[in-house]
């Protein structure tokens, strides 16, 4: 091993082996592990060696292509092209340079590795789908889908995107991944207060900008980091999935692809489906819709279950809670409860009786959580109660993979999940896992 102070800026030519999670690729370097963004798996790449503070693996920034892959594409963002210099691109596209299809297959291979390393499951079977719905496909290069965009602003004044693993803001003159009428009013902001704005088109087309200047610390003069909601209450808006309609705050979360709701929407019905018998709808069964936000999927729940269905969806957050509970409304067995999943669980543990008990025995216990996953004490709790199935919404394939370990060893095995490209050219991607406890192999399917 070399001296890694030395190394530090120093400019080397690496082969690149295969993609890891995160967006970027692995090479090695004198039997180090190197970390490559803006590459492909068999290319010879020059990069610069920009982190070495860990012991096992170091960061780099690729400068020049010097053997390509044919997978390889122009930058569907010109300015995160690799002919810019790294410094320069902007981040949240880190998958355009890539042919299309190929990022799906790069999506599946880290899907699997995630599931065989920290999921414990010896040989997962993959397919994906992009997103698409009975009104609606993606476009066929896969740009145009944002319906919401966060942009910043520094202390100059100056608005755009950060540059790719940084927090130092870049301007920009176009935006390919959001859709037209987000990208004019994006290119349209000049300056701003330092912060964030967020740019929002929801179901009605007219494009939100939504300020969050950064408040200044008490008795400095500085500014705080985390922005502040806006004093007046904030605007509600309307979203559609199907004929069905969600209401939102402006400003709150809701997919950001155009078509990512009724699609996943869509995947999640026919999960809750395809468990036929081992579920029971009526009223004598008890369905939870954990981290269930303005209660998209308690929504498809009671779709799947009819008017009997009884569904309780939790969240953390009061103002999305009330608008579940508006969402829900025609729903006799819907009920919409503001709190911490983990405490909620904790507190049904302990003073759920056993009527109740035999309930969730025979209901579906839905997850949807960050992108950190449940984690074990949410998991441990909700395997806890017994549920019928488990069907959990994932966007990050290790964190999913992590709870599926601790689903498998309190004995739910997942018997199917179906990978979605929701975030065409970047790395990300979306799981829906059905779990039940009778063993079997896993297949991931679209």
């Amino acid at each position: 091993m070399t001296d890694s102070t030395a190394e530090a800026g120093r400019t080397i030519d690496l082969e690149i082996g295969d993609v890891a999670h995160g967006g970027v690729f692995v090479a090695r370097h004198q039997g180090r592990v190197v970390f490559v963004p803006d590459a492909l798996p068999g290319e010879r790449v020059r990069v610069r060696i920009t982190d070495t503070s860990k012991s096992s693996f170091w960061r780099a920034e690729a400068l020049e292509v010097l053997d390509a892959s044919p997978h390889r594409r122009a930058h569907i963002w010109r300015q995160a092209d690799i002919s810019v210099a790294p410094e320069q691109r902007p981040g949240g596209a880190d998958f355009g340079h890539i042919a299309l299809e190929h990022q799906r297959e790069l999506k599946l291979r880290v899907l699997r590795d995630a599931l065989q390393r920290f999921g414990g499951i010896a040989d997962p079977v993959a397919t994906i789908a992009p997103a698409g719905t009975p009104g609606g496909a993606e476009s066929t290069d896969g740009t145009g889908w944002r319906t919401r965009v966060s942009l910043h602003v520094d202390a100059d004044g100056n608005v755009g995107p950060y540059a790719a693993r940084s927090h130092r803001v870049i301007p920009v003159d176009d935006l390919p991944l959001a859709t037209a009428a987000v990208e004019r009013a994006a290119i349209d902001l000049r300056t701003g207060e330092p912060g964030r704005i967020d740019l929002v088109q929801p179901a009605d087309g007219r494009v939100r900008v939504l300020p969050r200047p950064e408040a200044p610390r008490a008795g400095s003069g500085r500014r705080r980091s985390v922005s502040t909601r806006p004093a007046r209450s904030p605007e509600v808006v309307i979203e559609r999935v199907g004929s069905r309609e969600f209401r939102v705050d402006a400003g709150g979360f809701w997919q950001v692809h155009r078509l990512a709701a009724e699609t996943l929407a869509g995947t999640v019905a026919d999960a809750l489906r395809g468990l036929g018998s081992q579920v029971e709808w009526g009223a004598d069964a008890w369905h939870l819709d954990l981290y269930g936000g303005v209660g998209l999927f308690a929504a498809t729940m009671g779709d799947v279950g009819g008017a009997a269905a009884r569904v309780t969806t939790v969240e953390s957050d009061a103002r999305a809670t009330e608008h579940a509970g508006e969402n829900l409304a025609e729903w006799v067995g819907a009920r919409a409860e503001t709190a911490r999943v983990d405490r909620w669980l904790a507190r049904v543990e302990a003073e759920a009786s056993a009527a109740e008990r035999e309930r969730l025995s025979r209901g579906v216990v839905l997850l949807d959580p960050p992108r950190a996953g449940a984690g074990r004490a949410v998991v441990e709790s909700v395997a806890g109660l017994g549920p019928a199935a488990v069907v959990y919404v994932a966007c990050d394939p290790v964190a999913l993979a992590r709870d599926l370990a601790t689903f498998r060893a309190a004995g739910y095995e997942a018997s199917v999940v179906h990978a979605l490209d929701l975030f065409p050219h970047s790395h990300h991607v979306e799981a829906v896992a059905t779990l039940t406890r009778p063993s079997g192999d896993v297949r991931l399917t679209t």
